[in-house]
């Protein structure tokens, strides 16, 4: 019998940044999520994951999150029991969060970006992350689809404030150790790809899937 696995994106990113993830379809059968706007500015990431779910179609299945994509399975996880959790470039708790985007969640600065004004999502994540950032996220631009401020506000500020502090049973973390968003030293318990970026999905999609296929058989 098939494993049923969705994949979730980053912020803003469209399906396709999975297209190079290659797994046998004798043994797995791949479902791609895509963002949906949420209802309105302050609408809770519990409640925006609770309608992502009612996507899933299949019992049990393996949610497999990208960046703010992981965050999204995990509360999604909390809806629908799944086999497994697997988390790439994301992480598992609020601890994960590096400590330049705490300051950034108690000062509350990311209420400063003119998301109502920017209609390139590039100048959003360097206004949030920074020009480093930016710079490594122009390669993925054109996985880039999702530009609806509504939706870009709301996802920058709920990646910030997540509140989780445990870590859920039956995950998996995969992550870069140059990773300029989610920089691997304020990451614990995960499987490390060597000069894996943020974009890694992308960039590292061959040695993804062969520890996608020897986690999840």
């Amino acid at each position: 019998m098939k494993k049923h696995i969705y994949f979730v994106s980053g912020t803003g990113a469209n399906s396709k940044i999975f297209e190079r993830i290659e797994l046998p379809e004798k043994q797995f059968e791949m479902h791609f999520l895509e963002w949906i706007l949420p209802l309105s500015k302050n609408e809770t990431v519990e409640s925006y994951a609770l309608r992502m779910s009612e996507k899933i179609q299949h019992p049990s299945p393996i949610l497999v999150g990208v960046s703010f994509g992981g965050i999204i399975v995990q509360e999604m996880s909390k809806i629908k029991s799944c086999e497994k959790i697997v988390l790439i470039s994301s992480i598992k708790n609020k601890y994960e969060l590096p400590k330049k985007l705490r300051i950034i969640r108690d000062t509350k600065t990311y209420l400063l970006a003119p998301t109502t004004q920017i209609k390139n999502i590039e100048n959003l994540i360097s206004f949030i992350f920074g020009d480093k950032s930016k710079k490594r996220i122009e390669a993925y631009q054109s996985y880039l689809s999702v530009r609806n401020p509504l939706y870009l506000n709301w996802a920058i500020k709920q990646a910030l404030i997540w509140n989780q502090t445990e870590v859920l049973p039956n995950t998996i973390h995969i992550h870069g150790d140059q990773d300029p968003i989610f920089p691997i030293k304020y990451i614990k318990d995960c499987i490390t790809i060597p000069k894996g970026s943020h974009i890694m999905i992308i960039t590292k999609a061959k040695k993804i899937s062969s520890i996608l296929l020897n986690n999840l058989q």
